[in-house]
């Protein structure tokens, strides 16, 4: 008996489909699959939420100075001219940072294997390229999914029956998390 489904797909098309679904469920909270599907996606998942439930706090602020180019009211660089040439001037600049300790590295690292990289498109912006931005799924891990289920054991998805699916018959679910 093998530890996981097939999913009808080789090797490189199921990894794909897993890695597909989990981002979509960790990003969105919620996805309509197959019955298959969806048991072998809330595997991986609830496994990366109790990594991330684990590794939530374990990290050190740390202060750092950073140089930071001086900037003027129409948000440009301001430049000034040195020896003939014009040179950007830069301030220095206290920042506190997180520093992840090595253990919290390890599943920020776990994680990144699995998630695929999310674009987010505002509203007013659609169809447009310059005003996507990049999300931070793991980031949003540690921040946000994280902190809901600290006090709760396992058992972060729910998997709820829908029906039949028109095409072939396959039992389709909700897959969300709780």
């Amino acid at each position: 008996m093998s530890g996981y489904r097939k999913l009808s797909r080789t090797a490189a098309q199921r990894k794909a489909l897993l890695r597909n679904q989990v981002t979509m469920l960790l990003y969105h909270g919620k996805i309509v699959t197959t019955e298959a599907k969806a048991k072998e996606v809330r595997r991986i998942a609830e496994g990366l939420i109790a990594l991330a439930v684990k590794e939530k706090d374990n990290f050190e602020t740390v202060t750092v100075k950073a140089k930071v180019a001086r900037k003027d009211a129409n948000g440009k660089r301001v430049k000034e001219v040195v020896d003939g040439k014009r040179v950007t001037v830069f301030d220095e600049v206290e920042k506190e940072i997180q520093k992840d300790l090595p253990s919290r590295m390890n599943a920020r690292r776990k994680m990144l294997r699995v998630f695929y990289p999310i674009k987010e498109v505002p509203e007013e912006g659609k169809g447009r390229k310059k005003n996507t931005k990049q999300v931070d799924m793991v980031k949003k891990m540690f921040e946000d999914v994280a902190p809901k289920y600290v006090g709760r054991n396992g058992g972060y998805t729910r998997i709820v029956k829908i029906g039949q699916r028109k095409g072939d018959g396959a039992m389709t679910v909700l897959l969300e998390l709780v």
